[in-house]
């Protein structure tokens, strides 16, 4: 959000002002969050009763910020004798350490106070601006410390608050005294520890504390993962700025969940999404796996331990599906939201199967294709038994929990992301095309994987021919001959929904789309209508219901870029590619390196530069993933056997760019475009 400072590990955050203040309100996402729960609503401080003014701010690195303050207001900076330096880090916890200095000539008597409240609201009761919390608070006043809770049956979440100089304690926070004589310092060392107790009051988050156990383990976590990572060696100084801004924001979202201790995953994004998804994750391990890899197998792993075993209509479960969302806030606990975990997406079960075909290519990791044998089975099977709601052969939803499903479970989940040109809303149940060709991709890599490792020649072939049949019933269902481009959907009555959008890109990453169309889907993708100059749109001008600024009706989204961009290379349309690659990267300048959730669609030469979408999230794992996937597209990077296949293919803009060191079946290797890097020996 504009004007604010966040710090972030994992699925902890804090947010707040410039000064380093949270007032948070019961709609924005400002305050001090962890397991879905924003554990510190107030955090104010004064000096002598006075606010402080941010001078200047240092967040370079995501899990610290440094605000530099003064009392009172612009009219006293210069003055100011006395100032005051506030240095925040987060990990599991929150630490801040406060000091004063006193650079005039007289003593000075200090009355610091800090006024600390927390409401325990819910993320989704900030997201939807609703506020009636059921249980009841509780406070309890130590001489050391402050602790604040809440209580809802055998929910129970707690904050404490304690400090390494003595303080008074009270219900609203707590107050320091102190004198200082000219030229004197004072600090103090803060400590904020967030608990989500069991009935036995056993803290859940102790085993998030465990993965690092001090202060200093954090930074060179995130030196290993750099490090580890393959090094970017280009004259472009923006492309270098995006790629180490997206290696260090994915170090950021990657977390522990709660129930599943050990091996982090990637969050989805900052503020709404820091929590497990099954789609985004999967497609973020897509996006990098030429350079961070390691994200895969744990992602994979907690993926299948939390597949579908049953039928559940409330949480939308079938055995075999792979989970939407994992949620550990007061809502999901008491069911009035469905995500503890929520299984209504179409997409997460094929795509589960088609990462793991992909990471296999990669990586040659038999084993882990050997170990979720059985889940990868249960995935496809839930596309043909659960998800063929019409018998008709193809990947259908319509939620069953009518009070709190998702409407659409596609990855434009928007309840008017699906609509006909005209803007009509179809009817259910809905196929969206671009689930298709995942259904289709998932038989054809699952077929592979059969015949080469689990060592089933039948199951290889028929998925095979299940696969052949879907891509001739696909192409004659879903193809709009007098407008050249794929139908965005089917409606209940196999109405083909007509409108113009992005997903038509998604399926020439799967290869469902015949030789002789792909010049027409690519004409509609790079034509006016779509392309926006800086990226493709989600629904192109001159639908019923497109909007620059509508979230999956008009906005250009990396992560959808990114991927058709691929299946624009791997139909051979090697330009195209480079100018979805030169709109997106060129993009991210404009947002400090960090490409957003989305941006607006509004023409490039209309605006001259992206116009942010007002709630966009940012850091998000799949903007972060799509510059690494953008930049493997430019390459021509593709796993073959035991090589890697390098085929460039470099937008006019780019001079030289080489990807050293690549980890994979082949051990490591480079890839470079237009000059080979010098490299010591």
């Amino acid at each position: 959000m504009p004007g604010t400072v966040s710090c972030l590990d994992g699925s902890t955050f804090i947010v707040s002002d410039a000064s380093g203040d949270v007032e948070s309100s019961s709609s924005a996402p400002v305050g001090l969050f962890a397991a879905d729960t924003r554990f510190l609503s107030r955090w104010v401080l004064t000096v002598n009763g006075e606010r402080l003014n941010a001078l200047s701010v240092d967040d370079s690195k995501y899990y610290e910020a440094t605000f530099f303050v003064v009392p009172g207001g612009a009219v006293d900076y210069v003055q100011a004798d006395v100032s005051a330096i506030r240095r925040r880090w987060i990990g599991p916890d929150l630490t801040e350490s406060l000091t004063i200095f006193n650079y005039g000539d007289e003593d000075v008597d200090l009355d610091v106070r800090l006024e600390v409240a927390a409401d325990f609201a819910d993320i989704f009761e900030i997201k939807f601006d609703t506020h009636d919390k059921v249980g009841s608070h509780y406070t309890e006043i130590e001489p050391t410390e402050l602790r604040l809770g809440y209580r809802r049956g055998t929910f129970r979440r707690e904050v404490s608050v304690t400090a390494s100089e003595p303080a008074t304690f009270d219900p609203q926070g707590l107050r320091f005294t102190s004198r200082l004589r000219p030229g004197e310092q004072w600090s103090t060392r803060l400590d904020v520890v967030m608990r989500a107790l069991r009935p036995d009051g056993v803290d859940l988050r102790t085993a998030v504390r465990a993965l690092r156990p001090d202060d200093s383990t954090l930074p060179e976590s995130v030196r290993e993962w750099v490090a580890q990572a393959p090094t970017l060696d280009t004259d472009n100084v923006p492309l270098q700025q995006v790629y180490e801004r997206s290696l260090v924001d994915l170090a950021a979202l990657r977390f522990a969940p709660l129930s599943l201790s050990g091996a982090t995953v990637p969050a989805a994004g900052l503020p709404w999404f820091m929590t497990l998804f099954g789609r985004d994750s999967l497609l973020t391990c897509l996006q990098t796996l030429a350079v961070t890899p390691s994200l895969t197998p744990p992602t994979l792993r907690i993926l299948a331990s939390l597949q579908g075993a049953r039928t559940d209509d409330v949480l939308e479960e079938d055995p075999g599906r792979i989970l939407h969302e994992l949620r550990y806030g007061e809502s999901a606990a008491f069911e009035e939201q469905p995500h503890s975990p929520y299984y209504g997406t179409v997409d997460a079960s094929p795509l589960f199967v088609v990462l793991l075909d992909e990471y296999e290519m990669w990586s040659g990791d038999r084993a882990l294709v050997i170990e979720l044998e059985q889940e990868a089975r249960a995935a496809l099977e839930w596309i043909d038994t659960y998800a063929d709601l019409n018998g008709t052969g193809y990947i259908w939803y319509e939620r069953r929990n009518r009070a709190t499903g998702l409407e659409n479970q596609c990855w434009k989940d928007s309840w008017d992301s699906i609509s006909f040109a005209d803007g009509r809303l179809p009817g259910f149940p809905r196929a969206t095309c671009e689930t298709q060709g995942y259904a289709y991709d998932a038989k054809i890599r699952g077929a592979r994987l059969a015949r080469t490792v689990w060592g089933d020649p039948d199951f290889a072939d028929r998925l095979e021919r299940e696969a052949a049949a879907l891509y001739d019933r696909f192409n004659r269902d879903f193809w709009l001959d007098d407008r050249g481009y794929y139908a965005l959907a089917l409606d209940g009555d196999g109405t083909p929904v007509d409108s113009l959008s992005s997903n038509i890109g998604h399926l020439l990453w799967s290869g469902i789309v015949p030789p002789e169309r792909a010049p027409r889907v690519v004409e509609h993708l790079m034509g006016p209508a779509l392309f926006s100059g800086w990226g493709v749109r989600t629904f192109a001008e001159g639908q019923g219901r497109y909007n620059p600024l509508g979230y999956h009706n008009g906005t250009v989204w990396p992560f959808d870029n990114s991927f058709i961009a691929w299946g624009l290379r791997r139909y051979g349309f090697r330009s195209e590619a480079g100018r979805i690659a030169e709109g997106i990267l060129s993009a991210a300048t404009y947002f400090q390196g960090r490409l957003p959730e989305a941006f607006s669609g509004f023409d490039r030469c209309t605006t001259r530069y992206p116009v942010r979408y007002p709630t966009a999230g940012s850091p998000q794992a799949w903007s972060s993933g799509a510059s690494m996937l953008l930049i493997r597209t430019m390459l021509g990077i593709e796993p073959h056997e035991n090589h890697l296949a390098v085929d460039p293919a470099l937008p006019s803009a780019y001079g030289r760019i080489a990807l050293l060191d690549i980890p994979g079946r082949w051990g490591r290797v480079d890839a470079f475009a237009r000059q080979r890097p010098e490299r010591s020996s």
